[in-house]
């Protein structure tokens, strides 16, 4: 993390400009056709929660209060050298986050429809994607324009095919890769410098795993249980659920959240207006913060087929209360459908509760034997 603070402030000195963004839902494709780099800012480590309760309450979600903690510090490179934030509604608790956080760095809020599904939410969606449009060519200095935005759209679809490859590789029993190396892949893309360096290293890795699997070679015992992770963001310093289930034995095959593969599975389609073809591509984003969310249930019940799935964990984090509502539906929708085992786990940062969660997850492994 030190290094990037050298690296982000020699490059912001020859003139480019960094983009934060805490969600899914920003749409990458403009930031890169205003020339600028963008990096995700969603904090997942517990060392900038008590900075971040200085201000917001105990009870928030720790990935508001982490995130607040880092921004608040300037801990975090990628927010102390952005030039602007991209916020956006999906939650209460980060509407509040970005209010607070206007008063010490520029944000834009986009506001986000109730539903992906009326034509009336998707028409006012994609006057937010013109505004942010207009808002990053001010505040940048750089025109957006069509053409640019198309090229960005071919770059960004083509690493969405790249991540499918690569976890087209984690349908193989024996399983090639852990869920964890599985998820620090995806959650490197959040960071990067070059793109067509970040395409090369994952072409790399998708090579590795196919020779791994021709020969036989594997990260788990055929015949391991096979589990889909759902539900909140786990990144990098809070992917302890995942790490207790890999460490009883089981293989996450697949991590379905927004820091996983949920932000790769759609693409932009690129015979349409490119940005009425990235509004549509970004509204149809599953999130619990839209009512009602059938993607979700639909790319669960795909995934669940296709991957062989023995069983689902969903993370729920403590103070996450669409998350946390959800659950019940996704639970439902499991039982009615094929009745594969769930386990719902509510946690938070903390290392306190490791042998709680271990026990169930013991419990729930036994349980399909």
């Amino acid at each position: 993390m030190a290094d990037m603070f050298t690296v982000l402030k020699q490059i912001k000195e020859t003139g480019k400009k960094v983009v934060g963004f805490y969600c899914v839902y920003a749409p990458q494709e403009l930031v890169l056709a205003a020339d600028a780099l963008g990096f995700a800012l969603c904090a997942t480590k517990e060392e900038a929660i008590p900075d971040g309760e200085k201000t917001l309450p105990r009870n928030f979600c720790p990935l508001i209060k982490s995130s607040y903690g880092f921004a608040v510090t300037d801990k975090c490179p990628y927010f102390l050298y952005s030039d602007i934030i991209i916020g956006e509604t999906t939650c209460d608790g980060k509407k509040k986050m970005f209010e607070l956080m206007q008063s010490f760095k520029p944000v834009h809020v986009m506001k986000l429809p109730q539903t992906y599904l009326d034509e009336t939410d998707k028409a006012y969606w994609l006057n937010e994607v013109r505004i942010l449009k207009d808002v990053l060519e001010k505040e940048l200095g750089s025109e957006i324009t069509d053409e640019k935005l198309r090229a960005a759209i071919k770059v960004l679809n083509e690493e969405r095919r790249l991540m499918q490859k690569l976890a087209e590789c984690m349908k193989h029993d024996p399983v090639p890769m852990t869920g964890q190396d599985f998820l620090k892949l995806m959650w490197g893309r959040n960071f990067v410098l070059d793109r067509a360096e970040f395409a090369a290293q994952i072409k790399a890795v998708t090579q590795d795993m196919e020779e791994a699997i021709a020969k036989g070679e594997a990260a788990f015992p055929k015949g391991a249980k096979r589990i889909l992770v759902t539900g909140v963001p786990t990144g990098v310093g809070s992917e302890k659920v995942i790490k207790i289930i890999e460490d009883c034995s089981a293989a996450v095959v697949y991590i379905e959240n927004c820091s996983g593969m949920k932000q790769f599975v759609t693409l932009v389609d690129e015979t349409k207006p490119p940005l009425a073809a990235i509004a549509e591509k970004y509204l149809a984003t599953p999130c619990s913060c839209m009512s009602p969310n059938p993607i979700r249930l639909e790319n669960l019940a795909k995934l669940l087929k296709e991957y062989r799935i023995d069983g689902v964990v969903d993370i729920t984090w403590q103070g996450c209360h669409t998350y946390n509502v959800e659950s019940r539906v996704v639970k439902d929708f499991l039982k009615q459908n094929g009745d594969t085992p769930f386990l719902q786990i509510e946690t938070d940062y903390s290392q306190g509760d490791v042998e709680q969660i271990k026990t169930r997850v013991q419990a729930f492994l036994e349980m399909m034997a």
